[in-house]
């Protein structure tokens, strides 16, 4: 093997297993990126003990409640148990708190992804991320204008009830179609972030842990239903928000304050201040943020079913308004310790990346090396980081499998069932397709380490069916000229369209003809020896020159959602305006609760909002005729 593997220098790339096979045969003075792993990887008894004791209260709540909801269905009599065991185990029964709620939308949306991408987005690519504040508020606007008046007034179960009140059947079944695509590509995702923490903390394989988590929360999800996974996620966001200020705290207090954080990251040029380019090719820009992002917020809160459970589980259209306003804060005050971590992380590695001396073999797997490196003379600390990184990713799995649970109930089974389903098959359809979408998440779990950056590629995915989804909810609300014929065709559109855009994006990242500028990093003065390949570079230079040539699907990750639904809506209006002028097609009067309340207003106001088809003398005629037979 060449001598240039023993050359210090910078690389973002992961090396190979036989690379790594490399450094453990290899004899070098010093200490070894190999040992100083194997150093670190001190997950001790107390840490076991913290982390344990997070999945048992998890367990303990979901028999709590399950257990609860058995009794009192018990009393009931067998009609109205039918009917009350399934909104009390997907929607609460309508008559959950403002707060609790609140604290579950967060956790719901604030997963592992989100803990381990935002830091490492700040770390590699700076602080342009962190303006995606204003999306969020942008978002909350949105949808307490727009969507939840809608969903509330309808008190529907399922969110895309709300696509055959308003189109027909077809577009219900579509809808939860979509919805489920979109969660089996997110769901693996969620179980693999917390594994490679766990991976970088014990050693244990990723492939071991997530089978074993997994089925944790299948069961406190299955046996307790919402009010279960509501109160889960309070605790489990209470040990990640602890989790998250003690290494924050310490952290900044090893480095010497504040100060001392802010001065590295100024020096590393991590810091700045919005761009203003309009280039759509960029990663994040200003435009990007404000135009792209807000309308990936809106698709992931507004036509999702576990975010949209959650507000349809509050009594009220205030409250949920209240629950809203409750998520926008803790989702940018949680966010914001994200940053401060992410400047925090580089502030500590400023003059030693671990990413190219391959101490941290992923680039998600920054922060669990940090927590590692900060309390490794503190017991259970570690524990606690990575109880918090569970809780976070638990929390978000839950929501999901509880929400497709919904989803198989109400638009799989009840719609297409000739007769009405008794309380044993509506107990084992609900608990059943949990374990079902549990054991297909961690399956996919398995092809998530080939994909990338973990915060990239959950936004890319989730735009591939999100994208078409989030369209026909805005054609159903806020554009009435939309028939279901163009909604669906529409929609099917947009879906294709989506997909061949993420999977050349996405092929695009893997093949190395993609690539995105990243903030410089330095290895001056690690105490270690770590190996490098100089070839490297060479490929980084290819990428470079191949990035001239620049596609459609070279856009920022940010504007897929926003893209596809823009492609999704135009077929839709350009469809329903067709079938419209041939005449054979006729659309019922819109019930206005279906539409959007500035919507109401413009049509009571006698402002036209639907097509028009003139028909010539003889379908005059025609109609003449119907009218008088």
């Amino acid at each position: 093997m060449s001598s240039d593997w023993l050359l210090n220098g910078s690389s973002g790339e992961d090396y190979s297993t036989d690379e790594a096979t490399f450094y453990d045969e290899t004899d070098m003075s010093g200490q070894t990126i190999d040992s100083i792993s194997r150093s670190l990887q001190r997950f001790d008894w107390p840490d076991y003990v913290v982390f344990v004791l997070m999945l048992l209260i998890c367990i303990v709540i979901g028999i709590f409640f399950g257990y609860q909801d058995h009794q009192k269905h018990k009393r009931r009599r067998e009609q109205a148990r039918r009917e009350s065991e399934a909104l009390d185990y997907l929607v609460g029964g309508r008559k959950m708190q403002i707060f609790p709620v609140s604290v579950s939308l967060v956790a719901s949306w604030i997963s592992g992804i989100s803990l381990l991408g935002t830091s490492t987005e700040i770390y590699v690519y700076g602080t342009q991320y962190c303006y995606i504040v204003f999306a969020v508020i942008i978002m909350g606007f949105a949808l307490h204008h727009i969507f939840l008046p809608v969903f509330h007034e309808l008190q529907i179960t399922s969110a895309y009830e709300y696509l055959q009140r308003r189109f027909d059947q077809r577009m219900r079944l579509f809808g939860s179609i979509l919805f489920t695509v979109a969660c089996l590509l997110w769901m693996p995702i969620v179980i693999y972030v917390p594994a490679l923490a766990f991976n970088q903390v014990t050693g244990l394989s990723i492939h071991v842990v997530t089978p074993i988590v997994c089925m944790i929360c299948v069961f406190y999800t299955s046996i307790g239903g919402l009010k279960a996974v509501v109160w889960t996620d309070v605790i489990q966001s209470g040990v990640t928000l602890l989790a998250l200020l003690a290494v924050l705290i310490k952290g900044t207090y090893d480095i010497g304050g504040p100060a001392e954080v802010l001065h590295r990251n100024i020096a590393g040029d991590r810091l700045e201040i919005p761009i203003i380019d309009p280039d759509p090719t960029l990663r994040h820009s200003i435009w990007i943020i404000l135009i792209g992002a807000p309308v990936w917020f809106c698709y992931g809160v507004s036509c999702s079913q576990d975010m949209v459970q959650r507000f349809l589980s509050l009594p009220t259209l205030n409250d949920a308004r209240k629950a809203l306003k409750g998520f926008v804060i803790g989702w940018i005050v949680v966010n914001l310790i994200f940053f401060l971590l992410g400047i925090l992380v580089y502030a500590t590695y400023y003059r030693c990346d671990p990413l190219t001396t391959q101490l941290a073999r992923a680039k998600d797997q920054l922060l669990p090396l940090f927590v590692m490196e900060t309390f490794a003379a503190y017991p259970g600390m570690t524990g606690v980081f990575v109880a918090g990184i569970f809780s976070a990713a638990l929390s978000s799995l839950s929501s999901a499998l509880n929400a497709l649970s919904a989803i198989t109930l109400e638009d799989f089974c009840k719609p297409y069932c000739k007769k009405p389903l008794t309380e044993k098959q509506i107990g084992y359809i609900m608990r059943g397709s949990v374990l079902i979408y549990g054991a297909l998440s961690v399956l996919l779990s398995l092809l998530v380490e080939h994909l990338g950056t973990v915060m990239q590629l959950t936004m890319t995915l989730s735009s591939a069916s999100g994208a078409p989804l989030f369209g026909l909810f805005v054609m159903g609300i806020l554009m009435p000229w939309v028939n279901g014929t163009g909604a669906l065709y529409g929609g099917v559109t947009g879906l294709f369209v989506m997909l061949y855009m993420c999977y050349k994006a996405q092929y695009s990242i893997a093949s190395g003809s993609r690539t995105f500028d990243t903030k410089p990093v330095s290895v001056e003065e690690c105490s270690y020896e770590y190996a490098y390949n100089r070839t490297d570079g060479l490929v980084d230079a290819e990428s470079d020159l191949e990035q001239f040539e620049k596609s459609i699907y070279h856009m920022s990750y940010m504007y897929f959602t926003l893209f596809g639904t823009s492609v999704t809506c135009l077929a839709g209006t350009v469809v329903s305006f067709l079938t419209k002028l041939r005449g054979n097609y006729h659309q019922a009067p819109i019930d206005p609760k279906l539409l959007a309340p500035c919507i109401r207003k413009m049509q009571a106001g006698g402002i036209p909002l639907t097509f028009q088809a003139v028909p010539t003398d003889r379908k005059q005629a025609e109609m003449k005729e119907t009218e008088c037979s």
